[in-house]
Parts: C-alpha cells; structure tokens; sequence
C-alpha cells in the first residue's frame, strides 16, 4: 500500500496566501459594516462573532490608527484606517504571494 502524497509547489503555497489575505479582508470589511449597524438585542452567537472579528481585526488596525486621525465630518468621525489597511494589505499581499509564486 502506497500512501497517497499531496504534492504542494511554490504555486499552491502563493494561492494559500492569497486565499489569507481574502479572508482578512472580508473580516475587515465585516467588522466596517457591523460599526454601522446599530447592536441588536443581546444574541450570544452574533456577540461571539463580532468579538471574534475585532480580536482578529482590531491588532492590525491600530498599526494605522496610530498615525492616520480620524477625519472629522460635522458631529462625526470617519476612520480612514481600514481602507488604508485593506489597500496596504492587497498590495503586500500581492507582492509577497508574487515572490513566492517566483
């Protein structure tokens, strides 16, 4: 009996990085559209979740939340962290999965 070996290349390593970086934005950009949604009554389920995405989400934010201020709109603030956040992370991402791929 032969084991059955998977073959991974360089290829398949720049798809899984790929694949990371998809999945880190999405939780980005889950986290942006639950700020703007009003909290619905307690639900144990939706608060683990939305507790998992900001301790997955939050530690990479802050990076630019240190040097980005947030831009005053009358009353309000917007905070330009996670798009900057998002397009810095496609681009490494890219380059890094680029290098890789070779």
């Amino acid at each position: 009996m032969n084991p059955v070996l998977a073959a991974i290349d360089r290829g398949d390593v720049a798809d899984y990085v790929n694949t990371l970086v998809t999945v880190y934005v999405v939780l980005i950009f889950v986290q942006v559209i639950a700020s703007f949604v009003p909290r619905m009554p307690y639900n144990r389920y939706l608060s683990a979740f939305l507790g998992f995405v900001g301790t997955v989400v939050d530690p990479y934010l802050r990076l630019f939340r240190r040097f980005l201020p947030m831009v005053r709109i009358g009353p309000g603030a917007l905070d330009l962290s996670p798009m900057v956040g998002t397009f810095v992370l496609v681009i490494v991402g890219g380059i890094v999965a680029s290098i890789i791929r070779g």
